[in-house]
């Protein structure tokens, strides 16, 4: 396994709109198995392949207290939402902020697995924001797309500058 790089915001690959994996095979298990390491590493509950510069359609996460409930989920599909909830969120590759976002509080989603079966599954609360969030990279969208021009435009220039800073 290996610890890979994320990309951090303002990056225009970021922006990028991924693909679908056509098959689940050794090399795709290697990455979900690099993804999920290094979203333990760095420490985070979700990670999706274009934040470490892949545009795949893939995500991972672990919202469980432990950090001992690893969910792969490829070619992720949205298929139902309902409710609504503010929470507090953050991101890999926006390290430093967070703010509230309104999301759906209940959804069903639809996914390959690490196998390449196919499954659903209702989720909730945490999970379900995560999984949100998660899924929005896979179509270039930032948790700072849904902030007000303002706050998302501060954060782009403390990015910026932190860049800058770090060379």
């Amino acid at each position: 396994m290996a610890l890979l790089h994320i990309l951090h915001y303002p990056d225009p690959r970021l922006r990028l709109i991924s693909t679908p994996v056509v098959s689940v095979d050794d090399e795709i298990r290697q990455l979900l198995d690099d993804m999920l390491e290094t979203m333990y590493a760095a420490p985070g509950i979700g990670l999706a392949a274009p934040q470490v510069n892949v545009t795949k359609r893939i995500i991972v996460v672990d919202t469980s207290p432990k950090g001992d409930d690893p969910r792969c989920l490829i070619n992720p599909e949205i298929v139902s939402y309902d409710g609504v909830e503010v929470m507090e969120e953050g991101c890999l590759s926006v390290p430093g902020f967070h703010e509230n976002v309104e999301r759906a509080q209940q959804i069903k989603v639809r996914a390959l697995g690490r196998d390449g079966e196919p499954f659903e599954m209702e989720v909730e609360g945490i999970l379900a924001v995560c999984i949100q969030h998660e899924t929005d990279h896979l179509d270039g969208k930032l948790f700072v797309d849904y902030l007000s021009e303002i706050k998302r435009n501060r954060i782009q220039k403390k990015m910026e500058k932190q860049r800058r800073f770090s060379m």
